[in-house]
């Protein structure tokens, strides 16, 4: 039988984007599953947007009640754009023993990734976070031998929108080419943009240029001791994540391509950065984290994504 999956959370373009590689890849053979369920929170959608949303995109269960899922799936991908309900809606179906991917970004606080850390180190089948962890021209690099590509001595990379929901992307693609082991987080001052700097227990460094103000393309450039390599995030971001990430959540595989726990280490360097930067530039380790500090604010970003919807629907 296929594996069953249900959507949690319809807020963002994701689900749209995400359901037919999913369906053509299981179509393909690359693993076996099927959406059947989806669910919204209503935080950014109008009321009963799921009941529409169901038979346009062929999906069986149009669910009001999330609880009322759990019997319907295998496992939930965690869409909604509010990251502070992340882990409380994705619980019921980790205790169940669901497979869960949690969109990005995984967490907001350090309590609710400590959450995340203490179900991958019981075994549960969770893993998540943005896609371009899986950025594929990061990981066609790495596949040369280091012999001929040379060894990763510093990135620099730019993403723009904002500092959390999107710019976390900026925070993935740098540890998809230097690789986890990030230790501290340091705002460097801004121009348009905020310029953090990110440091490896290595003591390389990756440098990051993000924020609200300014548009920015995903792009990054490496330095490595034989050459300068200048990438860029292609269209088939998702495509890259849902080939590398379905046979596992499905339970054709049983090793994650990327260990669920180092996903969370851009979400947990971004929250050292949001504290440099309260503090003027203030170097955070990780590792100073406090389950206490708020994080990012969660709710508030939904709040704003569903006035910028609205004022998008007015035009």
């Amino acid at each position: 039988m296929s594996f069953r999956i249900g959507l949690v959370g319809l807020c963002t373009s994701h689900p749209d984007s995400w359901i037919p590689i999913i369906r053509e890849y299981s179509e393909a053979g690359l693993f076996d599953a099927e959406i059947v369920a989806a669910w919204d929170s209503g935080e950014t959608r109008p009321e009963g947007y799921v009941e529409d949303y169901c038979p346009k995109m062929n999906i069986p269960h149009a669910v009001r009640n999330l609880r009322d899922m759990l019997d319907l799936v295998d496992g939930v991908i965690v869409h909604t754009a509010n990251w502070d309900r992340h882990i409380e809606q994705a619980e019921m179906f980790v205790e169940a023993g669901k497979a869960v991917y949690i969109d990005k970004p995984i967490a907001g606080n350090l309590l609710d990734a400590n959450q995340y850390l203490d179900w991958v180190k019981q075994g549960y089948r969770v893993t998540g976070g943005s896609v371009l962890r899986y950025f594929q021209p990061a990981m066609d690099f790495l596949a040369v031998p280091e012999s001929e590509r040379g060894k990763v001595q510093t990135a620099y990379t730019t993403v723009g929108v904002d500092d959390f929901n999107y710019g976390i992307h900026g925070y993935a693609i740098l540890a998809s080419i230097m690789g986890p082991g990030i230790v501290s987080a340091q705002y460097l001052g801004s121009s348009n943009q905020k310029q953090i700097m990110l440091e490896w227990k290595d003591g390389r460094i990756g440098l990051l240029t993000a924020g609200k103000s300014v548009w920015l393309p995903f792009t990054m450039t490496v330095t490595t001791d034989r050459q300068v390599v200048q990438m860029k995030a292609e269209e088939l971001v998702y495509r890259a994540m849902i080939r590398q990430v379905m046979p596992y959540f499905t339970g054709k595989t049983e090793a994650p391509p990327i260990p669920s726990a180092e996903l969370i280490e851009p979400e947990l360097a971004a929250m050292a950065a949001r504290i440099s930067w309260l503090n003027h530039g203030q170097k955070v380790f990780l590792t100073d984290l406090r389950q206490d500090d708020p994080g990012f604010d969660g709710t508030q970003f939904a709040l704003e994504y569903r006035r910028s919807r609205l004022n998008a629907a007015e035009k």
